[in-house]
């Protein structure tokens, strides 16, 4: 029977420890949370604040009590693993109910810290992050009994985008600043005119390359000089990860603070391995590094960690293709494959297509941008990114099977489409894109 020490209780750890016990009844499975929930659905959270998502026990499905009661594992919230000692196999935890610090030894350690949001650096009690359901909760209960109306949204990565279209479908006033121009980077920045349009058409007030100076109870001032009165601030300018714990130890980091993984998620200290938003990896169809810090990859690895440590190694995960989507009120941004930043280090062409998402004669069709990028001297897709109203998603989805799969921009012509006139075309934008390639 083993030891097995969790650090962290949300999308990663969770389900890393439930698929262990699913796999092996008799090992002492004990995870640490330095926060207050477990578990929490993290992608729910800016609808909580909408109202759009109002069962509170749809997105905490479990305390800890009821985990242990179901699968037998311990669950310490407010447990925080400050240091790890990998040659006594140990890790040191402080219990923040009391202040008190003990050590729990381990024969299997999996580190699924998550990371924390990145602050502005101003002293004030307008100012919120959200990376939680502790802050969710903060946010929620501030708007109640601060009588808002006035938001500020700080960033336009798409955490920021799902929290502005939430407090002005609750009924409030944001604004988005950005730093830059560059908006929902994971889109190519073309691509990106809807998010203005549906902006604009609203009347919610943004600006781009703009910045915060000061904040002065309600008061901020901003580098263009503009000086406003907001009742409230969100940041959502990017994350860190939570690793420097960890840095006492013999665990490789690099030089941004990420746990370099094989893969088979470990580390490279035997029986130590991580997961979820803390860890680097690599694409599965290009031979580059990457961080993908969202939900698929956790549970993904959750399932091979599980795997390894019942007793097969064979299964190994083979990368990431960076899968990604966010609605935006009426419109859907999805993208697979490498980032837009990475294209310049490849050979590439690139074949497009804008039409209808549907039959054109079927009421209600809208039109949908379908873009693909392919390595000149393979052929083989390297990106794909889409924007419409509806569709959007089963392409990328679509194509990112392909990818996984090796398939060409050619191969593309050979899909088939499962075609009725609400849904598609005979020749769908797939295809197309297919057809539209073999003149490049």
């Amino acid at each position: 029977m083993s030891k097995i020490v969790v650090v962290g209780a949300v999308a990663g750890g969770a389900t890393c420890a439930s698929q262990i016990r699913r796999l092996d009844k008799d090992s002492d499975i004990i995870i640490f949370e330095k926060d207050r929930d477990m578990s929490f659905a993290n992608c729910a959270l800016p609808y909580v604040i909408g109202n759009v998502v109002n069962d509170r026990d749809l997105v905490l499905p479990y305390n800890p009590e009821k985990f242990y009661d179901k699968k037998e594992i311990t669950v310490k919230t407010y447990h925080e693993v400050i240091s790890i000692n990998d040659d006594k196999q140990t890790v040191t935890v402080v219990n923040h109910h009391t202040n008190e610090q003990f050590e729990e030894y381990f024969d299997y350690l999996i580190l699924s810290p998550g990371a924390s949001a990145n602050r502005l650096n101003f002293d004030s009690d307008i100012t919120f992050t959200l990376r939680n359901l502790e802050d969710t909760d903060a946010i929620d209960y501030y708007i109640k009994h601060n009588n808002v109306q006035r938001v500020l949204v700080v960033g336009a990565g798409y955490i920021s985008l799902e929290v502005l279209e939430n407090l002005y479908e609750r009924g409030l006033q944001p604004t988005l600043i950005h730093r830059s121009e560059q908006i929902n980077k994971l889109m190519d920045s073309d691509m990106n005119q809807p998010i203005i349009d549906e902006l604009e058409r609203r009347h919610i007030s943004y600006r781009l390359n703009e910045e915060i100076t000061n904040i002065n109870g309600n008061e901020i001032t901003f580098k263009s000089g503009k000086i406003e009165n907001y009742d409230m601030v969100i940041e959502g300018i990017g994350t860190h990860p939570n690793s420097k714990f960890i840095e006492g130890s013999n665990i490789t980091l690099d030089n941004k603070g990420f746990i370099s993984v094989n893969d088979k998620f470990e580390t490279n200290i035997p029986h130590i391995y991580a997961l979820g938003d803390v860890i680097t990896s690599h694409y599965r169809h290009v031979d580059l590094t990457t961080n993908v810090p969202l939900a698929w990859g956790a549970h993904r690895a959750a399932s091979i960690i599980a795997e390894q440590i019942a007793g097969d190694s064979s299964i190994e995960f083979k990368g990431f293709l960076g899968s990604n989507i966010v609605k935006f009120f009426d419109y859907t941004f999805a993208s697979v494959g490498i980032k837009p930043s990475e294209l310049s280090q490849f050979d590439y062409q690139m074949v497009e297509v804008n039409q209808g998402a549907h039959a054109n004669y079927y009421p209600g069709n809208s039109s949908l941008h379908l873009r693909v990028y392919f390595d000149t001297a393979s052929r083989q897709i390297i990106r794909a990114a889409a924007v419409g109203k509806e569709g959007a998603d089963k392409r990328i989805d679509v194509l990112s099977m392909a990818m996984m799969n090796n398939l060409t921009v050619d191969d593309l012509t050979e899909f088939e489409v499962a075609y009725a006139p609400p849904y598609s075309h005979p020749k769908d934008l797939i295809n197309m894109i297919g057809y539209k390639s073999q003149s490049h």
